[in-house]
């Protein structure tokens, strides 16, 4: 560079560190537009309030379905218990359906249905459900009568 050249471009223009200029600093840089910061916090809040607002809901369900199944579990230890009490003149056998009647004000598990009662001089009692133990020994109900 010959002694007498000057830089035509003002020193107090000039940057090492370009990217943190408020404006682009050369033709290729990507626009920098101001924008509205309240906008920009709205648009955050309302994606932010959706995501959560969907993984809620979804917690939600499940804990629904949570529910539906400990009440159900309830249901089939109340059954098993109630079962239990009854006399029973046999020993049950996992996943086989038995028949519950109600005779002078006590229950009893009989492997015998109502329709293999018809036309028996017997009285086995009122039917109650025909139910069906399960392998963690509680009960369902496969009838109702």
């Amino acid at each position: 560079m010959p002694a007498d050249f000057t830089n035509p471009i003002d020193a107090d223009k000039t940057t090492d560190r370009p990217g943190l200029l408020p404006y682009a600093h050369h033709v290729g840089s990507p626009p920098i537009v101001p924008t509205d910061a309240g906008m920009v916090a709205a648009q955050g809040r309302d994606a932010m309030n959706w995501q959560t607002d969907a993984q809620m809901n979804q917690i939600r369900s499940q804990m629904e379905l949570l529910a539906q199944q400990a009440a159900a579990i309830q249901r089939r230890k109340e059954l098993a218990q109630w079962i239990y009490q009854a006399r029973m003149g046999f020993k049950p056998v996992m996943l086989h359906t038995y028949f519950l009647y109600e005779l002078e004000g006590e229950y009893v598990l009989r492997v015998v249905s109502p329709q293999e009662w018809a036309g028996s001089t017997r009285n086995p009692g009122n039917f109650v459900h025909a139910v069906r133990m399960l392998p963690d020994n509680t009960w369902d109900v496969v009838e109702w009568s």
